[in-house]
């Protein structure tokens, strides 16, 4: 990762089935810090470039984390779709009169249209390629770009900021919506499919990381209704392997608990504080340095062993 300028990787450390294995999440702690180490000159790269997961989904096409997965065929074509912008607008169109009813319907109509567009284009690149059509990932995948952040649709269904109280509830009503008009227009759905939450990436998030109405702890429990996780997320470059460990058993947890994907993919930047900026560049924007807890869970990461996996029937 750190001598590549395209390879990224991801690593998979539990699932609903197996539960996590805490001597790989411990490992991957220390991973991440020794990748950002060796890219410390190139604004700490190789750690954008690296997701660890729980419950990895085989068909992904999203980078970092898309891989062939032993139940694909040799070849095939699966196509990720991005589209907040066009939400957004729908929603602003739609004016404050509608209630969240009326909102849910119009981003599920929405993702209808975005998806088969993904359906046309993913069929016709298959029949000039000769290469069979797998899915369509649904997800809502925002760039650095002028409105094209999943935070500003939060924020135009009715939030003064993305992160205030209200946000997670927001947010699973956007995810749901989409995955319900996604699936009509595709008769193969599959990916991650919801909506992405990369702090670097969106221009909302950025700023709401700025303003402090967004923290480390509230992305954590957006990551429970949402596609994927604690995705871009640049922490502390003083931030010790122990901590990025427990964060990624923290994540894992959610994602083994609810029978969903889960990912970490934080970026420790080498040499700055709180507060400092890191700038990748491209389609990984660049954000501020969040704010993580120091307490160490030290102890409880160097015991190792297997979270075991949760019971099924008893789901409180």
């Amino acid at each position: 990762l750190s001598e590549t300028e395209r390879v990224c990787s991801s690593v998979n450390v539990g699932s609903t089935k197996t539960g996590i294995n805490m001597d790989a999440v411990r490992l991957m702690g220390e991973v991440v810090k020794e990748t950002a180490e060796l890219t410390a000159h190139r604004q700490c790269i190789g750690a954008a470039k690296l997701v660890v997961f729980c419950n990895a989904p085989e068909d992904n096409p999203f980078m970092a984390g898309a891989f062939h997965g032993p139940g694909e065929p040799d070849c095939v074509i699966n196509v990720g779709v991005s589209g907040p912008g066009v939400v957004r607008a729908a929603i602003a169109k739609a004016g404050k009169e509608c209630d969240l009813t009326q909102i849910a319907d119009i981003i599920k109509k929405t993702a209808f249209k975005i998806t088969r567009m993904g359906q046309l284009v993913g069929s016709e690149a298959s029949a000039r390629l000769g290469v069979p059509f797998g899915i369509v990932d649904l997800s809502l995948a925002p760039t650095p770009a002028v409105g094209d952040s999943v935070a500003h649709i939060l924020e135009e269904i009715g939030l003064e900021s993305c992160g205030a109280c209200g946000t997670t509830a927001a947010l699973a009503m956007l995810n749901d919506a989409v995955k319900k008009g996604g699936v009509m227009a595709s008769s193969n759905v599959g990916g991650l499919s919801g909506a992405f939450i990369p702090v670097s990436e969106d221009a909302g998030m950025v700023q709401a990381v700025e303003t402090g109405s967004l923290t480390i702890e509230k992305l954590e429990a957006m990551t429970a209704v949402c596609s994927v996780g604690l995705d871009m997320i640049v922490i502390p470059g003083d931030t010790t392997a122990e901590v990025i460990a427990g964060i990624i058993a923290d994540e894992a947890a959610i994602g083994m608990i609810n029978s969903k994907t889960t990912a970490v993919r934080v970026i420790p930047a080498i040499g700055k504080k709180e507060g400092e900026k890191l700038e990748f560049g491209g389609l990984l924007g660049g954000g501020p340095v969040m704010k993580v807890n120091r307490s160490s869970p030290g102890s409880m990461i160097s015991r190792g062993g297997r979270i075991p996996a949760p019971i099924q029937s008893l789901n409180n």
